[in-house]
């Protein structure tokens, strides 16, 4: 993920100030309505806090604009990449679906494919710092995916402890 310097957070609160005061919200109405804490909005607003994916959407839609909006001017998502890899970013971390973790893991694999298919930006810079948390993470999808077609899963799951019997059934899940 991207490093914000000062600059970023602090046009980031400009903006988002801006957009409050368009809406005709006040500070505490907007993180009431964001279900942020009033002295953390008014941290990100003057540029002291890095807020994350989650909450910016929060805020986003409290105020009626585009998260995606948000994302860019915070550093999270690149202005200069093209308009469907920026959207595809913002609905994987819009989904309200998937927790934090999980959203990370799919924006990885997501990135790995592009940089294999020759598409990202920075294909070379992050490929090896990022390469051990995207193979984790493809493993990882691979096994919900198996578990989706087994049965269901919630998250994404470890290995599942399996028995070994005499029935022709093929391998069965244990309780526990």
């Amino acid at each position: 993920m991207a490093s914000l310097n000062v600059g970023n957070l602090g046009n980031l609160g400009e903006y988002l100030r801006e957009q409050r005061r368009n809406a005709q919200l006040s500070l505490r109405q907007l993180a009431d309505a964001a279900g942020v804490s009033n002295p953390y909005l008014s941290q990100i607003e003057r540029g002291l806090r890095k807020p994350s994916a989650e909450v910016l959407q929060q805020v986003a839609k409290a105020l009626r604009i585009s998260a995606e909006t948000l994302y860019v001017r915070a550093g999270i998502l690149d202005a200069e990449r093209d308009r469907d890899d920026v959207e595809t970013r913002a609905v994987l971390l819009a989904d309200p679906s998937l927790n934090e973790r999980q959203k990370q893991v799919l924006l990885q694999i997501y990135e790995s494919f592009r940089k294999e298919n020759g598409f990202g930006a920075d294909a070379d810079a992050d490929a090896d710092a990022d390469a051990d948390a995207v193979d984790d993470g493809e493993a990882r999808a691979q096994d919900a995916t198996a578990g989706d077609a087994a049965g269901g899963a919630d998250s994404i799951p470890g290995p599942e402890p399996r028995t070994t019997g005499g029935s022709d059934a093929g391998p069965r899940r244990t309780a526990g």
